[in-house]
This record gives C-alpha cells, sequence and structure tokens, in this order.
C-alpha cells in the first residue's frame, strides 16, 4: 500500500531524512538506499509516496520513496 508524506528534513552528508505522513502520526525515518530515484536527493516540502518496513525495536520506516510527479508519470506511461 502507497502512502504519501512531506519531507520534513534530508541531510545530504548523512544520506537520511525523515518524512511526515499525510495521515498523521510521527514522522518516518529513511535513508538515501530507500530512494526510487536515488540521484535526486529530495528537498524539504516534497511530496512522496513511500512503502512502510517495521525495524528492530517494532518502530516504522519509510521505504520504497518516490517523488509524486514520478508516480504521476509512471501511470501515464501504462495508459499508453
Amino acid at each position: 500500500m502507497t502512502h504519501f508524506g512531506t519531507i520534513k528534513s534530508y541531510d545530504t552528508s548523512k544520506g537520511s531524512g525523515m518524512i511526515s505522513p499525510e495521515k498523521g502520526g510521527e514522522p518516518l525515518a529513511f535513508a538515501k538506499a530507500d530512494l526510487q530515484q536515488e540521484a535526486a536527493d529530495p528537498k524539504s516540502g516534497q511530496r512522496y509516496g513511500y512503502a512502510t518496513s517495521q525495524v528492530a525495536g517494532g518502530k516504522a520506516r519509510a521505504t520504497n520513496l518516490q517523488p509524486e510527479n514520478a508516480k504521476q508519470a509512471q501511470a501515464e506511461n501504462q495508459q499508453g
């Protein structure tokens, strides 16, 4: 299931950041490796789609992050 949120912060030197879920709740951590388009660093305020997974300690984290416009382009390409 795809969730949506806004990038709260991203530290390029560490390659990690936080995303705030649109439906509320605590911000979720993510790493550069979790981004679908690893070449482009996310910026605060950008909307991303993501999946979640559980890590040690029961905390959720964001994975498989894609910029909102990438999902729209992908849907348009599938329509033909």
